[in-house]
């Protein structure tokens, strides 16, 4: 049995004749007629008595036609809650952000999300990638804003900007006023890194091996503003993404001169899931925002710092 054969004994029903019921439907007569002996062959009954050009219901049809139209009623009562809620502004999304990035690039925007949809319910998880990735995958967070490189294939992946890294040095540092250093320059400091978990201390290690430094680290913190702090104090330098630079804060920022010194921040979703229109607007409004900022942003160490 199918839905279009429903809607065909429907319109005869309504029409009182095949051809005009053919006419409603949009479709050739002799299809029509055939599709009707088809369910009538499946249901073991006829349910029109055909009385030269007159059609009368036969008892089986009596009884038939009410529940086919219900069945209509509700698949189109199902499909036009499907429709709505791909429109609808009431919905729900539930985002995963990095530290490192939640406190830069989040706050003003989630503000425009929630005045641009003030009927949309949006929950924000600050929480390191391995959490985030792990709450994707078990769809508790529609979409998680990350650091490159992430090596999960069942994650697609929206770039949102790249951005370079900074020496934080103190103000009385022998390399404050410089435009721009090599990491190397710094060999025999003293570095202030975030702790374990957090993937910018993996890049921060992994750009001190490229310039053949092993820092001696003199405090962890799972914060920028600890480590700036400590910067300032002249516990020891460290290295910070363009994002995370303070200007109220004591420190001088140094433009790393190597080129692969630069992070990547990334949208990631999970291959293959549709979203509500809530959710697909908050995606394409953190892409459209982040490079808006980024195009219109300094990368000088003498720029300031937004997010």
């Amino acid at each position: 049995m199918e839905f279009h054969q429903l809607r065909y004994v429907c319109a005869i029903a309504d029409m009182g004749n095949f051809s005009r019921a053919a006419e409603r439907c949009q479709i050739a007569q002799p299809s029509l007629s055939q599709q009707v002996l088809k369910l009538e062959e499946e249901l073991g009954t006829k349910l029109f008595d055909r009385l030269g050009r007159s059609i009368r219901l036969t008892e089986a049809g009596r009884a038939f036609i009410p529940r086919a139209r219900a069945i209509l009623e509700q698949m189109e009562t199902a499909r036009s809650s499907a429709a709505d809620q791909n429109t609808d502004l009431r919905g729900s999304v539930a985002v995963g952000v990095i530290p490192t990035v939640a406190p830069y690039l989040i706050p003003s925007y989630a503000a425009r999300f929630a005045k641009r949809y003030p009927d949309a319910k949006l929950r924000i998880v600050e929480d390191t990638t391995s959490v985030l990735i792990a709450g994707l995958r078990d769809l508790s967070i529609d979409v998680a804003i990350l650091a490159l490189p992430l090596r999960h294939k069942e994650l697609e992946l929206f770039p949102i900007r790249t951005e370079p890294l900074f020496a934080a040095l103190s103000r009385d540092h022998p390399r404050a006023t410089a435009k721009s250093l090599a990491l190397k320059e710094l060999r025999g400091e003293s570095f202030v890194m975030l702790r374990d978990g957090h993937c910018f201390r993996d890049l921060s290690i992994d750009t001190c091996t490229r310039a053949r430094i092993t820092p001696h680290i003199a405090f962890e913190s799972g914060q920028f503003s600890s480590l700036l702090g400590m910067v300032a104090a002249g516990v020891g330098v460290s290295l910070v993404p363009e994002m995370a630079i303070d200007r109220n804060v004591a420190c001088r920022y140094v433009r790393l001169s190597d080129p692969q010194a630069a992070r990547t921040i990334v949208t990631a979703v999970l291959r293959g899931r549709s979203f509500n229109r809530v959710q697909q607007a908050f995606v394409s409004g953190i892409r459209g925002k982040a490079t808006l900022q980024a195009g219109g942003k300094s990368s000088s160490a003498s720029g300031s710092a937004r997010g």
